[in-house]
């Protein structure tokens, strides 16, 4: 008997309820008409790479993207966090002093990982070639401002005026707009929020965000201002930002855990996707714990809801099929999911049926056929596109 049926009666009963979910007439051509109409679709770099990746290992992934699941909907290839580190002896996840900021403490991509950025280009080059094979470019991004701007004290580039940012007589600073009390739980020594009152604040993250849009970047991942680092603040002056952009960027959230539906109201409207889950991983567990959460934000009519410029998606995380690396690791794929054949077919339809956003975590280079079979059946991407009834 496969697992799905050893879930308690909760569960069984969302996933009968969303099997009862009827095919729609929409044209799937339409999904351009407005900012994610429907539920996003790629891979992310987290699963195989943690947070080591290359510029060539990346590009070499978006190639695969390109060639065998671009046809099946899969547009973006997204680069996971800590790009701007340095990968040397002593860092790791939550190391401080390895990373690489401009002259105004914003993260740029670490040059010996990513050469292309080497000048000033930041993800430009990367973003250009990701375009040039049909598809979209993604980077996640933390909260607020790293630990290692605020102890260099670095100054607030005014993106608009040009030059540093002056207000009341005189230049702001990182430690200005700092706020050391709202650290990242998860990464204490890496992030922290800025005070979004301040006009300093805003300025630096809306000289984060443009940077973004002139890179190229077409999806940012937001992390740890969601949940129980829920910083609605910062997520609704993000969203003011890029609702004026001339560049459209999916807004995505990250992590979700602890979320309710009731916490998602408030952020929904805001951006395109929010995690609604911790991360998960290849175990049966972690799917699991994904039925009862389906249940309520379905019941709650939030899925595929009004979003920032188009709709938003209670998003289930990636799919941790293939070959993958281990949370926190510094080694990059070295192993291969933990899964049966029977959960990866289970969290698949669960993650259709509930038309979360589908990203791929394996290694898309050495992905074997029947990971391949199952991410690209053609019944479960009707579903996870074209379904209705899920939201009443």
């Amino acid at each position: 008997m496969m697992k799905c049926f050893s879930v308690s009666l909760a569960s069984l009963w969302v996933l009968l309820a969303l099997f009862s979910l009827s095919v729609s007439s929409q044209n799937i051509s339409e999904s351009g008409l407005q900012q994610a109409s429907l539920p996003p679709r790629g891979w992310n770099s987290y699963d195989s790479f943690c947070w080591t990746i290359s510029e060539d290992e990346f590009l070499q992934s978006a190639e695969m993207v390109s060639q065998r699941l671009k046809a099946h909907g899969y547009q973006f290839v997204v680069v996971d966090y800590l790009w701007y580190r340095k990968k040397v002896k002593g860092a790791y996840p939550d190391s401080l002093g390895f990373d690489v900021i401009d002259e105004w403490g914003r993260m740029i991509p670490d040059p010996g990982r990513w050469p292309s950025s080497i000048g000033g280009k930041g993800f430009s080059e990367v973003a250009n070639k990701v375009h040039s094979l049909g598809l979209k470019f993604g980077i996640h991004v933390m909260r607020g401002i790293s630990t290692q701007a605020v102890n260099a004290n670095t100054p607030i580039l005014d993106i608009t005026k040009g030059g540093a940012y002056q207000e009341s007589g005189r230049v702001w600073h990182a430690k200005d707009i700092a706020m050391p009390e709202r650290a990242c739980a998860w990464m204490p020594h890496g992030f922290m929020s800025v005070n979004t009152k301040l006009g300093a604040g805003r300025a630096f993250l809306k000289s984060l965000y443009e940077q973004y849009a002139a890179w190229g970047v077409d999806l940012v991942k937001h992390d740890c201002v969601f949940g129980d680092d829920l910083d609605l603040n910062e997520i609704s002056y993000v969203s003011e930002v890029l609702s004026v952009l001339n560049r459209p960027i999916v807004y995505s959230l990250s992590p979700g855990t602890s979320v309710t539906p009731a916490m998602a109201k408030d952020v929904s409207g805001l951006v395109n996707m929010y995690r609604i889950t911790g991360d998960d991983w290849d175990k049966w567990e972690d799917v699991k714990a994904h039925f009862d959460v389906t249940r309520d934000f379905s019941t709650a009519n939030m899925i595929g809801g009004k979003g920032l410029k188009g709709n938003s998606w209670p998003d289930l995380d990636m799919l941790p099929f293939g070959w993958l690396t281990d949370p926190g690791s510094n080694e990059g794929p070295h192993r291969f999911s933990k899964l049966t054949l029977e959960e990866k077919r289970t969290q698949m339809t669960l993650w259709s049926l509930a038309k979360s956003p589908l990203m791929y975590g394996g290694d898309v280079r050495r992905i074997d056929p029947t990971t391949y079979e199952l991410i690209t059946n053609p019944t479960l991407l009707e579903i996870n596109y074209s379904s209705s009834g899920g939201v009443r």
